[in-house]
């Protein structure tokens, strides 16, 4: 953690190393599996000077940097693989320097605030609970699918609030119970997964037959990790 000034304001600088590793390393793997990409077309490039041909239509190095370009693009990663338009054959390069000063940001959590009386560390723990808020609002519009309603009467605008409050709990509880049980899957994959269990009922004469479609064990492991009854 380390203040300085900037305009004006305070500038509170704080430093996770753990998450720079993390960031610094998904980024280069991110960078390799374009690597890994690139050679894949110049193999098939080669193939064809040396008289091999695959399946399909043939290759060029034109259509080389197109599907290079438009990969990178994609991977958001044009600021350190750049392509080189201008050799006659397809070809691209890192730019290290731009890795490198990447690298130098990762894990760095950098806040301008006018606020004086809060320690530098209240500063950042204030910051990262608004992130969270943020968070759960992006969950409300997305995973949970809370479409824009549109009330007059007080009543009606706090029982909409409190739906919306009662699901991002909901959707927390199940973030947190998947977490500790070691499932990958996040609360919107489950409940996707879930949803696919149908209840059934048939009537013959005077009886009524109830029944469910049969679980999986993927659903049966999530209701285990959800710590809720499988229904029967």
């Amino acid at each position: 953690m380390a203040e300085s000034t900037f305009a004006g304001h305070r500038l509170v600088v704080a430093h996770d190393v753990v998450r720079a590793t993390e960031q610094s390393a998904k980024r280069r793997a991110r960078i390799k599996e374009q690597e890994d990409f690139a050679e894949k077309l110049v193999k098939k490039l080669d193939g064809q000077d040396e008289g091999l041909s695959e399946k399909g239509r043939r290759a060029s190095d034109r259509g080389a940097y197109s599907r290079f370009t438009r990969s990178i693009a994609e991977a958001e990663l044009t600021r350190f693989i750049k392509a080189d338009y201008e050799s006659e054959i397809f070809s691209y390069w890192l730019d290290e320097e731009a890795i490198l000063k990447a690298e130098r940001f990762d894990g760095k959590l950098a806040l301008v605030t006018n606020v004086q009386d809060f320690s530098a560390e209240e500063v950042v723990l204030r910051y990262k609970a608004l992130a969270d808020i943020e968070r759960g609002f992006r969950v409300l519009k997305s995973d949970l699918e809370i479409a824009p309603v549109y009330h007059r009467l007080p009543d009606r605008i706090r029982a909409h609030a409190l739906i919306c409050f009662i699901a991002l709990v909901l959707y927390r509880v199940m973030r947190m119970r998947l977490k500790e049980h070691g499932s990958k899957a996040s609360p919107k994959t489950a409940l996707e997964i879930l949803n696919r269990i149908q209840k059934h009922k048939a009537t013959v004469g005077t009886k009524e037959f109830i029944g469910i479609s049969k679980t999986t064990r993927e659903q049966l492991d999530l209701f285990s990790a959800l710590e809720i009854v499988a229904p029967k």
